[in-house]
């Protein structure tokens, strides 16, 4: 009973992170400026940067969450809006698509708030997942673990079961956390504001249909993001 009700409230929190006044602050273009600075960053970063850029190597997709936002619930949540972007067949990355990631509150659990989210999309079977559905839940609809950050056995058995590898860092510091049971949904809304048309996400990533210039920068990122 006790465990029911406090999933409840967790749900309850990821609902409010993903719904709350904060998710509107930010317009598309600040989101995928963001994104961005994140991939920047976090290729760079002297814990993560390595594994990050080794890994976006064999990444077929990518959602960056530049900012993760806390909900008000005791149990809590978390949520933000980010951007998916996926390769072709010659490795080259497309525009961006617009999506939000709820989450119990890991930072929480992690001695702190997760304010950057980079989800690295392994397999076909994740890529499927994220452009055809309209809400996926990580570790149902998807296999999903931390990223490795050492090499070895464990690592590999890490690679070799999930379809999605998760970096996530709270104030300059990598948080091994799998974000299983997180929720993604598409953020038609948002493509609109970049677009001019609210579009599914599979025009805009796989069949390329649609392109902005101001995401020249965050697509640069990616591919000079090399181990």
């Amino acid at each position: 009973m006790l465990k029911r009700f406090t999933t409840a409230i967790a749900a309850l929190g990821v609902a409010a992170a993903m719904t709350g006044p904060a998710q509107a602050a930010d317009t598309a273009e600040d989101i995928v400026t963001k994104a961005e600075l994140s991939v920047q960053s976090m290729s760079k970063d002297k814990a993560i940067g390595e594994y990050v850029r080794r890994h976006l190597k064999n990444a077929k997709g990518v959602l960056i969450v530049p900012q993760m936002l806390k909900g008000a619930f005791m149990v809590g949540g978390e949520g933000g809006s980010g951007v998916l972007l996926v390769k072709d067949a010659k490795g080259k990355w497309s525009y961006p698509a617009f999506y939000t990631l709820g989450a119990v509150s890991f930072g929480l659990q992690a001695g702190g708030s997760a304010s950057e989210v980079m989800l690295l999309l392994m397999t076909d079977k994740g890529v499927k997942a994220m452009v055809d559905g309209n809400r996926i839940k990580l570790g149902a609809d998807v296999g999903v673990a931390a990223g490795p950050v050492g090499g070895g056995a464990e690592a590999a058995v890490t690679l070799g079961s999930a379809d999605v590898l998760v970096y996530s860092r709270s104030k300059g510091a990598y948080i091994g956390v799998s974000l299983e049971g997180s929720v993604i949904e598409p953020r038609k809304s948002l493509n609109k504001d970049y677009y001019g048309a609210e579009v599914e996400s599979k025009p805009i990533v796989i069949d390329r249909k649609y392109s902005n210039a101001h995401a020249s920068g965050l697509r640069n990122a990616l591919a000079t993001a090399r181990p």
